[in-house]
């Protein structure tokens, strides 16, 4: 039998605890609300919210209530009014037990879910486990491995690591969820950075909104430092490659000293082929650029002159403004690039000659570290 959508055996013997209870007035004991607690358990694992559980108990307190054997002796106004606060309050004590019992079960499931989705992370970010145990294991979390799929990762500022409970990441997840339901998305948090595993293909409708709400995700929580978009890649060994790609693209970004908060990866490209060959953009730098050494104060601020030149797109007053100099300053560090090196920054070929070198300098960590 029913009521309200669930199965009244989830009621026990709260029935016969309502007919002692209007027959003598007791109160619950502890093993009956134990009982009524792992009710709420069963209850919770069985799918039951716990408004249909209260509203079970409800029911049947009304339904019983002419019936119960204190109900029906009481003839005087008093005595009725005794016996209905005593049931009343076994009805209140059940019903927290209950709760206790569902909230628990339901915690525990959560964490258990969490404990899952973790791990699905983890073997899908590491390329770990086999295709169709991966793929079947993605539809529980809302994901068509055999799509086009992408990946982003936020990074926090210094010394702000994200993680499942960090308030940043729950609103964030709230605002996808509200926009896009569980629509081929997975959010989760790995290495301290937040991480969002989406179908994309020629809809990136979901990571792009992700990237704006990690970077501005409101009054309260934490900005992202840097955001960045991995490439569109096929089947589950493309969720790798994004990821890789994502996070890849984060160092290289660090060390250029980009400003933009969100990049993608595929506007990095470059900087893994000027790489392919260190030794070669070690001769480049060592060339190009190691007369500023010569310079008083050393190469570092010219180095950073340059950058800063390169990402104001050579527009001398946004450059000074980056680098926190006067205009005049500036123009005698270019002049100072120009003596020094050879290399003019105001012609173009040359221009490009020494950004590549300023570019490659910073890959490889020089002037800091010899080449």
């Amino acid at each position: 039998m029913r009521r309200s959508g669930i199965p009244t055996s989830f009621l026990g013997d709260y029935p016969r605890l309502l007919a002692e209870v209007s027959d003598t007035g007791r109160l619950p004991r502890r093993a009956e609300l134990e009982s009524f607690r792992e009710l709420g358990e069963r209850a919770a694992e069985a799918g039951h919210n716990l408004r249909e559980v209260v509203g079970l108990y409800l029911g049947e307190t009304r339904a019983l209530w002419g019936t119960l054997p204190g109900v029906m002796r009481a003839a005087a106004a008093p005595e009725r009014a005794r016996t209905g606060d005593a049931i009343l309050a076994a009805l209140e004590a059940a019903v927290g037990a209950l709760g206790d019992g569902h909230e628990t079960a339901r915690r525990l499931a959560v964490r258990q879910e969490e404990a899952e989705r973790r791990e699905f992370v983890d073997d899908l970010l590491h390329g770990r486990s086999d295709l169709g145990r991966l793929a079947e294991r993605a539809q529980r979390f809302g994901l068509r491995l055999a799509a086009t799929l992408a990946v982003a990762v936020a990074e926090g500022p210094a010394g702000e690591a994200y993680d499942d409970v960090h308030p940043t990441v729950r609103r964030i997840e709230r605002e996808l969820l509200a926009r896009f339901g569980e629509r081929d998305a997975l959010l989760t948090t790995k290495d301290g950075r937040l991480v969002c595993v989406a179908n994309s293909g020629e809809d990136r409708a979901v990571l792009n909104a992700f990237a704006r709400l990690a970077a501005r995700p409101g009054p309260g929580y934490v900005a992202a430092r840097r955001v960045m978009l991995g490439r569109d890649h096929p089947g589950p060994g493309g969720v790798v490659l994004s990821y890789e790609e994502a996070v890849d693209a984060l160092h290289v970004a660090d060390r250029l000293g980009l400003v933009p908060v969100q990049l993608a990866a595929s506007e990095l490209l470059v900087f893994p082929v000027l790489l392919r060959d260190r030794s070669a953009m070690a001769d480049l730098v060592r060339i190009v650029l190691g007369p500023l050494a010569e310079a008083r104060g050393g190469a570092e601020p010219l180095v950073r002159t340059l950058m800063a030149c390169a990402q104001a797109n050579h527009v001398n007053a946004e450059a000074a403004r980056r680098l926190g100099v006067g205009v005049r300053t500036l123009t005698y560090r270019l002049a100072r690039i120009r003596d020094l090196t050879g290399y003019d920054p105001g012609d173009p070929l040359q221009r490009y000659t020494l950004e590549t070198a300023a570019m490659g300098a910073r890959l490889l960590g020089w002037p800091e570290h010899e080449l």
